[in-house]
């Protein structure tokens, strides 16, 4: 039996849809809560594959959130034994920095469903079927690329969407594991950060029940493709 962990840093901001794909395919699944869990009593090499969750703190917010210094070390040490790691959102910044790369905050923040550009390495890569199928934005900061690294995809606002380091480490700066059925809880959640960035709930609503099935094939495709890299098909 394959082994995940997901390192959590909001209770909704969860595996969500990554959750039942896991579990279908007869995978263990541990989370971890990052702000509250001992982290360095955790062996970074022990799960297959560690999957780190987003949050609406900075990547380099440590002198407020000091366990994240804690985080990053447990990131740092799985990319250095090459073992497969995925990075959303946050975790793609904390990926990034761990990985020597800069994060630093966006002019306007990126909230709702938009499509993604791929570049020509990210159409060779597991993001593939990704081409022309919006995905959820939600997030006010943008990662730099760790050296050797190309750029997956980009979108108007933010140049680095996602990036991989070989095969076995994947970051995306957007979401695909958000379960429309579930957007509410963000909603609420994240009430402040969408009041002052002027986003209208209704037209938020309406674009995950419209892209919501079609996330969820994306996600299954993605995901199948990149385990059938690591040789886990």
């Amino acid at each position: 039996m394959r082994t995940v962990w997901a390192l959590r840093h909001l209770a909704f901001e969860d595996l969500g849809l990554l959750q039942p794909w896991f579990t279908r395919r007869g995978w263990q699944v541990q989370t971890w809560d990052a702000a509250l869990d001992d982290l360095q009593a955790l062996d970074p090499l022990a799960p297959d594959l560690l999957v780190v969750l987003g949050g609406p703190i900075g990547a380099g917010d440590d002198d407020r959130y000091p366990w994240l210094l804690d985080e990053l070390a447990l990131i740092r040490r799985r990319l250095a034994a090459q073992r497969p790691v995925l990075g959303i959102c946050l975790g793609a910044q904390l990926m990034a920095r761990a990985a020597g790369a800069a994060v630093a905050p966006m002019r306007t923040p990126e909230i709702g469903f938009s499509p993604l550009t791929l570049t020509p390495a990210g159409l060779r890569s597991p993001l593939a079927p990704l081409a022309g199928q919006p995905v959820l934005h939600w997030h006010g900061d943008q990662f730099a690329l760790p050296a050797g690294s190309p750029a997956l995809a980009t979108t108007t606002h933010c140049p680095h969407q996602a990036f991989m380091v070989g095969a076995y480490a994947m970051a995306w700066q957007f979401h695909l594991e958000v379960d429309a059925a579930r957007l509410e809880a963000w909603l609420v959640g994240h009430a402040g950060e969408l009041r002052q960035a002027g986003i209208d709930l209704p037209t938020l609503r309406r674009d995950a029940a419209r892209h919501g099935a079609g996330l969820a094939q994306a996600l299954d495709a993605v995901m199948t493709g990149w385990l059938a890299q690591l040789g886990w098909a």
